[in-house]
C-alpha cells in the first residue's frame, strides 16, 4: 500500500458508482470489485426515474392484505411464490407489522430526505461532468383508469403535499389527453408530480464508468468477493477468487446480494430481492413525451431519445434467474389499457433484476457494528438508481469522517 488513502467498494451498480465517485472527489484511491460486470445488474434496465414523489414506503395501511391475496394470482403485479423461507417470512412480519400510518409517514421522512437530496445532486451531475444520459425534467404522471382509483390516489397525494410538500397536478378526463395525447381517451385522469425527471441507465452507467475511470477509479470485473481479514476491530483487506486486495476503508455496495455477507458484516441484513422486469424496443410512433406509472396496474412507461421502456412488477421469488414470459406479457397488457400504441417492434430486450427490498423501504447507509472502517450502502428498493448521489455522498462523508449533510438515523442498521 502507498501512502495514498485507499477504498474498496464492493459492487459495481449505480450506488458503487456514486460511492465511488464521490469517495474520488475527496482524495480516496478507488477500487471497484464486481462479482459480474460493470452497470450490468439491477441499475442495468430499470425505468431510469429519478422521483422524489416517491416518497411513501411499500409497507402500508392495507398492503400485507394485497400481498397475501397477491400468492394466489401468478400474474398479479405484486407476486409472492408460496415456499417455506424462514428469511422470507420474518421479513414479511417485519413487513407486515409497519403496514400502518405511523410507521408508513416514519420511513416516508427517511426516503425523502435520501431523495430529496439526490435530486438537487443529480442537477450538480448533469450540470458538471459529461453524463450522456438523455436526462429529462419533464416530471412523472401517474395515471388513473378509474373514478374510484381516481379518488383513492386524491387522498395520496393529500398526504405527499401536507406532509412532505410534493403536491401534484391534477388533470381529470380530457385535461389528461390534452397533457398527454399518447394517452387512449376515456381515462379517469393522472397526477403529474414535476419535480420528478428520468433518464436511459444503460447509459448512465456508461457515463458513470468513462468518469470513474478518467478519475483513476480501477474496475475489477467478475471477481467475487469470499470475505474479510480483520484484525483489532478492523478489515485489513479483502479475499476475493482473483486474489487479495488490501486498504483503508471499504464499502459493501452489493444490492439484494448483500444479505450473503450478513455473517462477516456483523449484522442482520433483512433484504429480499424483488425481482423487476422491462422490455425495451424502438419509441412508437405515437410516443408519450411524459414517463407514466399505471397506478391499478403497476405498469411504468418511460420514453427515452434512443428507445421506449415498459417495465415494474415485483416478484418475490428468491434468486430465480428465469425470465418468466407471464410477467413479460403482463407488462405489455397493462401498457395496451391505457396508450393508444403501447408497444412496438422489434423487442431490444427483455430484461430482469432483483431489487433490494427491505422491509421499511428504507435503506442501508451505516457502518458494520464488528468492523470500523466497513460501510454498507444497500436495500435501496426501488430506489437505488433515484438515491444514488445521495448515498454516494453520504457514506464519502462517513467514510472520511465529515459531518454528514443528512441524518443517518433512519437508515442504520440497528434497526433490524
Amino acid at each position: 500500500m502507498t501512502g495514498e488513502r485507499q477504498v474498496v467498494v464492493v459492487g459495481g451498480g449505480v450506488v458503487g458508482a456514486a460511492c465511488s465517485y464521490y469517495l474520488s472527489r475527496d482524495g480516496w484511491k478507488v477500487t471497484i470489485v464486481d462479482q459480474g460486470v460493470f452497470g450490468k445488474q439491477c441499475s442495468h434496465g430499470n425505468c431510469g426515474y429519478v422521483s422524489p414523489s416517491h416518497v411513501l414506503p411499500l409497507a402500508k395501511p392495507g398492503a400485507i392484505r394485497n400481498a397475501l391475496s397477491s400468492m394466489l394470482k401468478p400474474d398479479s403485479p405484486f407476486y409472492i411464490k408460496p415456499r417455506f423461507n424462514l428469511r422470507l417470512w420474518s421479513w414479511l412480519l417485519r413487513f407486515a407489522r409497519r403496514c400502518n400510518n405511523r410507521d408508513m409517514l416514519e420511513s416516508g421522512h427517511g426516503i425523502a430526505a435520501m431523495l430529496n437530496s439526490a435530486r438537487i445532486l443529480y442537477d450538480d451531475l448533469m450540470r458538471d461532468e459529461p453524463m450522456v444520459c438523455e436526462w429529462k425534467t419533464d416530471g412523472l404522471i401517474f395515471v388513473l383508469q378509474s373514478a374510484k382509483a381516481m379518488e383513492h390516489f386524491a387522498h395520496t397525494d393529500r398526504v405527499l403535499t401536507e406532509t412532505f410538500n410534493m403536491g401534484a397536478e391534477r388533470f381529470d378526463g380530457a385535461a389528461l389527453n390534452d397533457l398527454e395525447p399518447a394517452l387512449k381517451p376515456g381515462l379517469a385522469g393522472g397526477f403529474l408530480y414535476r419535480i420528478d425527471a428520468h433518464l436511459r441507465p444503460d447509459r448512465l452507467m456508461a457515463s458513470w464508468r468513462r468518469i470513474l475511470q478518467d478519475r483513476g477509479v480501477t474496475l475489477r470485473e467478475n471477481c467475487k468477493v469470499t470475505g474479510f481479514a480483520v484484525g483489532n476491530g478492523k478489515a485489513v483487506g479483502i479475499a476475493t477468487d482473483q486474489g487479495n486486495l488490501q486498504a483503508d476503508a471499504f464499502v459493501v455496495a452489493t444490492g439484494s446480494w448483500t444479505p450473503l455477507l450478513e455473517g462477516q458484516l456483523g449484522c442482520r441484513i433483512p433484504i429480499q430481492p424483488g425481482k423487476g422486469y422491462s422490455i425495451t424496443m424502438p419509441r412508437p410512433s405515437i410516443c408519450p413525451k411524459y414517463p407514466m406509472i399505471f397506478e391499478e396496474h403497476r405498469v411504468a412507461i418511460t420514453p427515452m431519445e434512443t428507445g421506449y421502456r415498459i417495465g415494474s412488477t415485483m416478484e418475490f421469488a428468491g434468486y430465480d434467474s428465469t425470465l418468466n414470459r407471464r410477467r413479460l406479457d403482463a407488462l405489455k397488457k397493462g401498457a395496451t389499457t391505457y396508450l393508444r400504441e403501447p408497444y412496438c417492434d422489434p423487442v431490444q430486450e427483455e430484461w430482469f433484476g432483483w431489487r433490494p427490498m427491505t422491509p421499511d423501504s428504507r435503506p442501508i447507509v451505516d457502518r458494520s457494528p464488528t468492523m470500523s472502517n466497513v460501510f454498507i450502502a444497500a436495500g435501496h428498493n426501488m430506489l437505488g438508481l433515484s438515491m444514488s448521489p445521495a448515498t454516494g455522498k453520504l457514506i464519502a462523508e462517513l467514510v472520511g469522517g465529515k459531518t454528514p449533510h443528512l441524518s443517518t438515523e433512519p437508515y442504520s442498521v440497528k434497526r433490524f
